[in-house]
């Protein structure tokens, strides 16, 4: 199961290439931002976006990330699968 997760920006560590660090339940991790300068504001430190194979997909606020989270650690062994996939993951 592929599953989008919510995640918060920690800073944005390369401008020219749109790649942030990105936290998601205590895993940081880069992952591209270009996608949220098309019809909007951008992304900034501080942020929530769901993210999904490297790619913040969408700005979300902090209420809907956190029960988003909360429903995910929910479904269990999906969720965690999700997590080892994003510990693994590299985007430099």
């Amino acid at each position: 199961m592929c599953l989008a997760i919510p995640g918060q920006i920690v800073e944005v560590v390369d401008e020219v290439n749109r790649l942030a660090t990105v936290e998601v339940a205590g895993v940081r991790r880069t992952v591209n931002i270009a996608l949220l300068d098309v019809g909007e504001t951008g992304a900034a430190p501080g942020d929530w976006v769901l993210i999904h194979v490297g790619f913040a997909l969408s700005k979300v606020d902090e209420d809907e990330a956190r029960a988003t989270l909360r429903l995910l650690e929910q479904m269990g062994a999906d969720y965690e699968q999700e997590l080892e996939e994003l510990k693994a993951s590299v985007i430099e």
